[in-house]
């Protein structure tokens, strides 16, 4: 493998937190974080990014909430 450079690094970043490369593309990104700390810096904000939203996706409204949306839209 060949290290793919920052520009390709960064701009595959998305894909590769995602798991949407292909593995060559993949390992190249990988390869090529493991030797630069800016990209490897950036994958580390890509993967807490993708974390808290994740975790955002997963909150529940509470129920009183609920309840008054629920009520004024069978009102509207």
């Amino acid at each position: 493998m060949t290290d793919c450079g920052c520009d390709k690094a960064k701009a595959e970043l998305e894909e590769y937190l995602h798991r949407e490369l292909s593995v060559t593309d993949s390992a190249d990104v990988a390869e090529h974080m493991e030797n630069c700390d800016d990209c490897s810096s950036e994958h580390l904000v890509g993967i807490a990014l993708t974390l808290k939203v994740r975790q955002a996706c997963q909150e529940k409204a509470p129920e009183e909430l609920l309840e008054a949306v629920r009520l004024r839209l069978a009102n509207a």
